[in-house]
């Protein structure tokens, strides 16, 4: 995100000396992306942050997937894979339970309220959705405060933690890749245009950097591995507490967005997905559905048109209101539609005619579009209600109900 951020004080010239306040000098760490031809900060650490004292393994909660064959829509009830009572004793790292991915992405869930160990994703970025709850992530950069609704932007390798006020449900859409607003929401420099539903008012970054004192401190590393799923897990001890950031500057760095702050695009007949996008990824896009006037048109008919996936899978988190297009189903908050690419889906019966006159929606959901199949992981198998498939034609297999 090419918005221009410092924090706390830095030399006036970069790759120069900096010393702090007893005339020690700092070390500065370049933190980019694409090698050195994107966006990138200058971070001045008190401490060698290369510095290593231990590492061992971190046995990374089940990674495993197996293919949605034979071919099925599904209906995931992500809210029956967390006991309301166990929340105190789950971290929203260590906790989250994977329900879809593929080689691009990974979509999971989890319930928690205890605070998290540092960590460091040196997979890609991670674009966490606050489902329920508040709290504040502390990172290399500095805190960030987050709430209901919030989208928790972490560029890969931003070493964080989670600190939940109490109990927090959260969406964590973890990228093998960089994550960004639409391409096509930006000008040629990365200032977000006119026609954006957001803009950079709306992207709140860190506060002031943390400093701490700790010493052999644990960091969590999920990075990348040689096993089926191509991911793996190590525990750094470092000497100092990572978190020892005099001042910083640059394009790079997390920040949240809140789903309130997206202006929605309507039109005179119902308009696609990509006017509700807001993040990308590579082979994969985030949009969200957010209370909305609909169609204006006399003849409109404003729930989705019945359409068939070609190019992509299409995974619906739905988390608040009422959504029309689903009445019936059984799906209800906290919910996950699957509808793969090969399967042409659409409004359940009866929302289709329901939906005429209709002249706003109170729904609230965030969707995930990938290129490549979608897998299921061990949450979603958890979870599958395995009655959806069938619940346009209200008879199942064989005839059964």
């Amino acid at each position: 995100m090419a918005y221009y951020q410092v924090r706390g004080p830095i030399p006036p010239k970069r790759h120069t000396q900096h010393r702090d306040s007893s005339g020690r000098l700092l070390y500065e760490e370049l933190m980019g992306e694409e090698g050195f031809v994107s966006d990138s900060s200058l971070l001045y650490h008190r401490f060698i942050p290369s510095a290593l004292v231990d590492v061992r393994r971190w046995q990374l909660p089940d990674t495993s997937t197996v293919p949605n064959e034979p071919l099925l829509p599904r209906h995931l009830r992500l809210h029956d894979l967390f006991a309301d009572g166990a929340a105190s004793e789950v971290d929203l790292v260590t906790g989250r339970r994977l329900v879809l991915g593929n080689d691009d992405v990974r979509l999971c869930y989890v319930l928690g309220a205890a605070p998290s160990p540092l960590y460091r994703n040196a997979i890609g970025d991670e674009c966490v959705y606050v489902e329920e709850g508040s709290g504040v992530v502390e990172t290399v950069f500095g805190p960030l405060a987050f709430r209901t609704g919030d989208y928790v932007l972490l560029p890969r390798a931003t070493t964080h933690r989670w600190l939940p006020d109490g109990r927090v449900r959260a969406y964590a859409i973890e990228g093998n890749s960089h994550i960004a607003p639409a391409r096509r929401y930006l000008s040629r420099f990365g200032q977000l245009l006119e026609h954006a539903p957001f803009c950079e008012r709306d992207l709140h970054g860190p506060g002031e950097p943390p400093q701490r004192e700790d010493t052999d401190v644990e960091v969590y590393v999920k990075h990348r591995g040689s096993g089926p799923s191509g991911i793996a897990g190590s525990v750094h001890v470092v000497p100092h507490h990572p978190f020892d950031v005099l001042g910083w500057d640059g394009c790079l760095y997390p920040y949240t967005f809140n789903v309130e702050d997206f202006m929605p695009i309507t039109g005179k007949v119902h308009q696609p997905p990509p006017a509700h996008q807001v993040f990308e990824g590579t082979n994969f896009v985030v949009c969200n559905f957010v209370p909305r006037k609909v169609d204006y048109h006399p003849l409109s008919i404003p729930v989705p048109y019945y359409h068939a996936n070609v190019d992509s899978d299409e995974v619906m988190f739905y988390c608040g209101g009422d959504y029309e297009a689903r009445k019936g189903s059984g799906i209800g908050l906290g919910s996950v539609s699957l509808h793969p690419g090969g399967h042409s889906h659409g409004p359940q019966p009866d929302a289709y005619e329901r939906s005429i006159g209709v002249d706003f929606f109170d729904e609230l959901a965030v969707m995930v579009d990938t290129f490549r199949p979608l897998r299921l992981g061990e949450g979603g198998r958890a979870c599958d209600d395995g009655r959806y498939a069938w619940s346009w034609s209200g008879r199942g297999p064989a005839g059964g109900s």
